[in-house]
């Protein structure tokens, strides 16, 4: 497991010193105490035993986002979600300022929040509420809490949380640093959230599980399967080697129920298959399917759509959990009522869908095995840049673009992949960049977008890209041209 060594505990305790010195909140964090605090939290409010129970069912678990700024405030917005909007699992989202260890900046609007009597920030800034605070949230509801942000470095966010009796915790280096961050160099952001993980490993060893969930969609943005994916494992294997037990990978919808189905199936294989040829064997994996990431239709029934064809591929999958959005996401922030309806609204749907299963398929076989493909591929172009030490090969895979996210805001990613949606509505891939698929999967990615291009009479453009990115918050999947509205759209072949 070159590459994927496990920081010494004496290291570990030693830069803890530095992290908890960093603002004054950390000095409340215990760690010993931390976990005998853990150990007494009741099991129906672990996070990871929620998701290993919903493996073991076959259930499918709700999930939303939300965060305000004023403790008083979330508790109430929590107590909400988990009773109005019948949430299995509930969230601490963020805000910004945290997220970019700014904490004077989110003491301000801590400030100012309490000034206006309402949350002027876009989440819950933990780090300044510190540990006494954390745990009247997480102590105030019945479910489990996780927190979800989008940090680089989010080494005292977790000792702060973690100790304020929260069970999950949300991100991981490559996908909280390449699709929120510009400036920070990827070395610095894995060595961040290897700490992380080592915190996590830490608890583990004292008899306390706390699940990790590297963030799937990236930039939520036409991301192809392959790529998700294997940023994904990456990540699981980096989490694994610091002794977290409870991971859950997570993925992005894309829009077409096939791909999306496909997606899911083969990240939970590909997964089991590389961890175990590390030699993990003592874990336990989940999957978490994203309801559409990218724009959303102002008009609320419209929205309501693309939250309902998110829970069909989500149930149709096999993920655990769905991540559930709001008929407010044009909008921004959502109320809590907007966000327990988009709940509701996913919950009876999987009501109704938990006696039917996707049909198996060719073409469910073939994108499958595409995807698997694509997958290896990456991943062995990762293994031998980094000539066996998948650390050192995932940051000369950003370097030289044999790892690639399109349209994110990195200076350390070399952004030159370019998807767009073929004549059916799969992402395909329009530029590779230098992502190494091969001739055969790359003709086979430009024979589809080809047969799109035929039917709407365009050329295979950069044109396309833009409209599909815009093309579902239009109430469409795939982004036609104008001339081409009346024109048969399904597939020709």
């Amino acid at each position: 497991m070159k590459g994927l060594e496990r920081i010494q505990k004496e290291a570990f305790l030693q830069e803890r010193e530095t992290v908890l010195t960093s603002w004054p909140t950390g000095k409340d964090v215990d760690l010993k105490e931390a976990i005998a605090y853990q150990k007494q939290i009741p099991e129906s409010k672990r996070f990871s035993l929620a998701m290993e129970e919903a493996k073991r069912t076959k259930t499918l678990l709700t999930q939303p986002r939300a965060g305000v700024a004023l403790p008083e405030e979330h508790i109430r917005l929590l107590k909400y979600l988990e009773v109005e909007g019948e949430a299995d699992l509930l969230p601490t989202t963020i805000d910004a300022y945290t997220r970019q260890n700014r904490y004077t900046e989110a003491q301000e609007g801590i400030e100012k929040s309490q000034a206006a009597g309402k949350s002027l920030l876009n989440g819950f800034p933990a780090v300044n509420h510190g540990v006494k605070v954390c745990r009247q949230v997480t102590e105030a509801v019945a479910r489990p809490v996780q927190v979800r942000h989008g940090t680089p470095d989010a080494r005292l966010l977790a000792e702060i949380t973690l100790a304020g009796g929260f069970t999950s915790f949300e991100g991981g280096g490559i996908s909280y640093n390449i699709p929120y961050a510009k400036k920070v160099p990827l070395e610095q952001s894995i060595k961040y959230w290897k700490y992380v993980d080592a915190l996590v490993g830490y608890y583990e060893e004292e008899g306390v599980r706390i699940n990790r969930e590297p963030f799937g969609p990236l930039t939520g943005t036409l991301v192809p399967p392959c790529i998700s994916h294997a940023v994904g494992i990456l990540e699981g294997l980096f989490a694994l080697a610091q002794g977290v037990k409870s991971i859950t990978l997570g993925y992005g919808q894309g829009g077409n129920l096939i791909q999306d189905v496909a997606a899911v199936r083969t990240l939970r294989q590909l997964a089991e298959e590389y961890f175990t040829s590390e030699g993990f064997t003592d874990y336990h994996l989940t999957i978490v399917f994203h309801q559409w990431m990218g724009g959303f239709p102002e008009d609320e029934a419209k929205a309501f759509a693309v939250i309902g064809w998110g829970t069909v591929a989500a149930v149709f999958s096999g993920a655990e959990k769905v991540i559930v959005k709001s008929p407010h996401e044009a909008f921004g922030i959502p109320t809590k009522e907007a966000n327990a309806e988009g709940l509701r609204a996913t919950r009876q749907l999987i009501h109704m869908l938990t006696d039917q299963s996707m049909p198996e398929s060719s073409e469910l076989t073939r994108e499958s095995d595409l995807i698997r493909e694509e997958v290896k591929a990456i991943l062995d172009g990762v293994w031998k840049l980094g000539e066996g030490n998948w650390e050192t090969g995932t940051i000369r895979a950003f370097q030289s673009g044999v790892l690639d996210v399109p349209f994110a805001p990195s200076l350390f990613n070399l952004g030159k992949i370019l998807p767009a949606r073929d004549n059916d509505g799969f992402i395909r891939i329009l530029q590779p960049g230098n992502v190494p698929l091969g001739n055969k999967i790359l003709a086979y990615h430009r024979e589809r977008l080809e047969e799109r291009a035929k039917v709407e009479g365009r050329p295979v453009n950069f044109q396309m890209v833009t409209d599909d990115i815009y093309a579902i918050s239009k109430g469409h999947l795939v982004g036609r041209p104008r001339s081409s509205s009346s024109i048969k759209i399904g597939s020709q072949r």
